[in-house]
């Protein structure tokens, strides 16, 4: 089995009278890619500075490659590579001069430095792009500029905040591919925050944070799984007079989400069919789909994954 390079023991963080962390425990093996995967305000964040050393736990223990983060914090930064959700580059400068700055920080200097940086610009696909400003650059080409950033000094770990924040699909998609050649290539452990859940769907383990809380830690599938079959939506003018009956006639009490009533059966079809024959004139549509990891939150938590960020 591999060995943990990421290990969170009831770590707890306040903010005044908010709660941001609530005894949030993990681990996370070498060699994995796994997501963070919460709405707006369930901790992703305050999480992420923590595990960058840039902000310390009111309580708990975390150890980064054995190096625990509060004794060892200079120790425990080079072992990391970071790549925030805000760009940190500079728009007059070229990728190649980005990373030539971001070397001289980690003490990198002349031929080893440019040999280093040369490698990553052209495993990112951006060997004929790295003497043009940034500023000309694509949002997905300047994403890969950041990660070429963040492995500049051959960390062990990688930590992305929001890492396809505001790419359109296609930059995501070659976004990881770079992310799957990084940790085929060099073995490096890939921790991301993030509320896309397709994004979260590419990992090999899920962390579902809420109100500050783990509330499921497994792979996509299982996840989904937890569902428990297929997801059936309901559209009414009335979702709650027709929730209850919906429950006299199946015998379950949909769930109101944002107006919409839904359903998890092992047969969605039959009980579409049989809504259908019963409330047709109260039914504006229903729709069957197989389990998402948003419908998985849902069926966790009890509230839709936007709630919290609504609130």
């Amino acid at each position: 089995m591999p060995a943990n390079v990421i290990e969170v023991e009831n770590v707890s963080k306040a903010f005044g009278a908010r709660t941001a962390l609530d005894g949030v425990s993990l681990a996370v093996s070498e060699g994995a890619v796994v997501a963070l995967l919460g709405p707006n305000g369930g901790g992703k964040t305050t999480l992420f500075r923590i595990l960058a050393t840039l902000l310390a736990a009111d309580r708990g223990n975390v150890r980064i490659c054995g190096l625990d983060v509060n004794r060892s914090p200079a120790l425990v930064r080079r072992a990391l590579g970071v790549v925030f959700q805000s760009p940190s580059l500079d728009r007059k400068l070229t990728p190649a001069e980005n990373l030539k700055h971001h070397g001289h920080l980690y003490g990198l200097r002349g031929p080893a430095l440019r040999a280093r940086a040369h490698e990553l610009l052209a495993r990112m696909g951006l060997a004929d792009r790295a003497n043009n400003r940034v500023e000309a650059l694509s949002g997905g080409l300047a994403r890969r500029v950041e990660i070429a950033k963040g492995m500049l000094p051959a960390p062990r770990v990688l930590l992305l905040d929001e890492p396809s924040t505001g790419l359109d699909p296609v930059a995501r998609r070659e976004l990881w591919t770079q992310l799957d050649t990084l940790r085929r290539d060099d073995g490096v452990t890939v921790l991301l925050t993030t509320h896309i859940m397709v994004e979260a769907d590419q990992c090999d383990r899920v962390i579902l944070l809420d109100r500050g809380r783990v509330v499921a830690d497994d792979t996509p599938a299982n996840l989904r799984a937890r569902v428990g079959g297929d997801v059936v939506t309901i559209v009414s003018p009335d979702s709650p007079r027709l929730a209850q009956r919906v429950a006299g006639v199946i015998g379950v009490m949909p769930t109101l989400v944002n107006g919409r009533l839904h359903l998890e059966s092992a047969d969605g079809a039959a009980i579409i069919l049989r809504l259908a024959g019963a409330f047709a004139e109260d039914i504006q549509s229903i729709t069957l789909a197989r389990p998402t990891l948003e419908d998985a939150f849902l069926h966790i938590t009890g509230h839709r994954f936007d709630a919290e960020a609504a609130a």
